[in-house]
């Protein structure tokens, strides 16, 4: 069973674009492999910190949105966890009604 996945990852600010999208499309392509969709990847950038993580005070957050089974999660973690550059993330399982609240609307007004 397919459920609606969001993860947000915390990329390392001294990290390169090129670096940075080789990892984005190796984690994507870990979804995809294993029976998931990948919906939407939003690179939101380098941000402040609240408090330092690894004695870092800034980072580069990514979210990515998708569907997949529950095993394709854990493999998409464990990949997540020995990439050099990415020091936090946290997924969560979206419900029907959030799932619908953070898909993008294909209705015109």
């Amino acid at each position: 069973m397919l459920n609606h996945y969001e993860t947000l990852v915390l990329m390392s600010p001294e990290m390169g674009e090129e670096n940075r999208k080789e990892i984005i499309a190796t984690l994507s392509g870990i979804i995809e492999r294993d029976g998931g969709q990948v919906g939407l990847i939003d690179d939101w950038g380098i941000r402040t910190l609240a408090y330092a993580v690894r004695k870092q005070t800034r980072g580069h957050y990514v979210r990515f949105d998708f569907t997949a089974p529950g095993t394709a999660v854990a493999e998409f973690e464990r990949n997540i966890r020995i990439t050099d550059g990415l020091f936090k993330f946290v997924t969560v399982r979206l419900d029907g009604a959030a799932a619908a609240e953070a898909a993008p609307s294909t209705e015109e007004a």
